[in-house]
C-alpha cells in the first residue's frame, strides 16, 4: 500500500531540535504506524530560527491574548514568527491526513497545556501556538497527541480517523458526484453507528438529500459532521448494536447453535471479556461461507491494514 501523508511534531521521530539538545523518539510511532504512515516532520521553534539548544518558551497570559514567551525572559516574544511558520506549513500540511503533535509542548500541544498568569501560577488550559492554528485552519484533519496514542480507544479511534479522511480525500473529494457521496456513505454507516447512532442517521439524511445542483454544500456539511462523529470513541454498547445488525444479514443462513454462539460472544464483549476482534472474526467465518454484498462493501469489518491490531485491545 501506498503510505498515509501524517505531519508529526519532529522530536517524536528522534530528530534533536528540542530546546535542551533532546528528543522525544516515540516507539509505536517509529515502529508500527510508520510502517503506515509517511511523516513529514516540523519543529516550530526551530523553524523560526531559536536554533538547538535555545532558552525554553512558555505560554504567558496579557493583555494582548496569550503569548510564546521566554520562560526566563517574557521580553522574548515569538508568537507572532510560530504563527507565520505556521501559516508557511499550510500547504504542506494540507496534503497531510493527520497530525501527531507533542503533548503539553507551548508550539505543538492541542490541549491543556500550561498558561502562565501574571502571578506565574499556570493553568492547564491552552494550546500551543502551531497546533492551535492547524486547529482552527483545518478542522477536519485528524491530530492527536503522542500521550494519547498510549491509550487503545484513543489509538484506535485516531487512526480510524486517519484511513477514513484519507480515503475521502483521495478517492472521493476530488471528482465527487452525487453516487459517489450515496457510495462513501454506504461504505461507512456502519463504522458511524458504532460512534453515534444518531449522527450515523443524520449523515444518511444528509447524503440522501444531495442532488447535481447543490452537491458541493451537501458534501461539505456531510464530511464536517462525518468527522466529527468519528471523534467521539465507539462504545462497546455502540459496536455491540452494529454487530447484532451485522448478524441480521445472516438470520437465513445461520442454525440455531451459530446463532446462539454470535449471541454469547457479542455479551462476552459488552462485557469486556474478550477484544472487539474476536466478535468480527467470528462473523467474518460466517461470511466467508456465505458472502453478502453490502458486507463485504462495507468498511467497517476491515477499516485498516489488520497488521494494526487495534482491535485486539478494545
Amino acid at each position: 500500500m501506498v503510505k498515509i501523508p501524517v505531519g508529526i511534531s519532529a522530536c517524536l521521530m528522534g530528530d534533536e531540535v528540542r530546546h535542551n539538545g533532546g528528543h522525544k523518539r516515540d516507539a509505536y510511532i517509529n515502529g508500527t504506524l510508520s510502517s503506515f504512515f509517511s511523516f513529514h516532520h516540523f519543529c516550530p521553534e526551530v523553524g523560526i530560527g531559536l536554533g538547538v539548544p535555545r532558552p525554553a518558551i512558555r505560554l504567558l497570559a496579557t493583555d494582548r491574548g496569550i503569548r510564546a514567551v521566554g520562560s526566563r525572559d517574557s521580553g522574548l516574544d515569538v508568537t507572532d514568527q510560530l504563527v507565520g511558520y505556521s501559516r508557511e506549513q499550510f500547504p504542506l500540511i494540507e496534503q497531510c491526513s493527520g497530525m501527531i503533535v507533542k503533548r503539553a509542548s507551548p508550539s505543538c500541544g492541542m490541549e491543556r497545556v500550561k498558561v502562565y498568569n501574571d502571578k506565574n501560577m499556570p493553568h492547564p488550559e491552552g494550546s500551543g501556538v502551531f497546533a492551535a492554528a492547524i486547529m482552527e485552519k483545518f478542522p477536519l484533519l485528524p491530530m492527536e497527541e503522542e500521550g494519547r496514542l498510549g491509550d487503545p480507544g484513543l489509538r484506535e479511534n485516531f487512526v480510524q480517523r486517519v484511513f477514513i479522511y484519507h480515503r475521502w480525500r483521495t478517492e472521493y473529494a476530488n471528482e465527487l458526484t452525487v453516487k459517489k457521496l450515496t457510495e462513501f456513505h454506504a461504505r461507512h454507516k456502519l463504522i458511524y453507528m458504532s460512534h453515534d447512532q444518531n449522527r450515523s442517521r443524520e449523515l444518511g439524511r444528509i447524503a440522501a438529500s444531495a442532488r447535481n445542483d447543490n452537491l458541493e454544500q451537501v458534501a461539505a456539511e456531510y464530511i464536517a459532521l462525518a468527522m466529527a462523529t468519528l471523534k467521539k470513541v465507539a462504545s462497546r454498547k455502540n459496536h455491540v448494536n452494529v454487530l447484532q445488525h451485522i448478524q441480521g444479514y445472516l438470520k437465513k443462513q445461520l442454525d440455531a447453535d451459530d446463532k446462539q454462539e454470535l449471541v454469547e460472544v457479542f455479551e462476552r464483549y459488552r462485557l469486556g471479556e474478550i477484544p472487539l476482534i474476536v466478535p468480527i472474526t467470528l462473523l467474518r467465518h460466517h461470511f466467508r461461507k456465505v458472502p453478502d454484498d453490502y458486507i463485504d462493501q462495507s468498511w467497517y469489518m476491515n477499516p485498516y491494514p489488520e497488521e494494526l491490531k487495534l482491535r485486539n485491545l478494545v
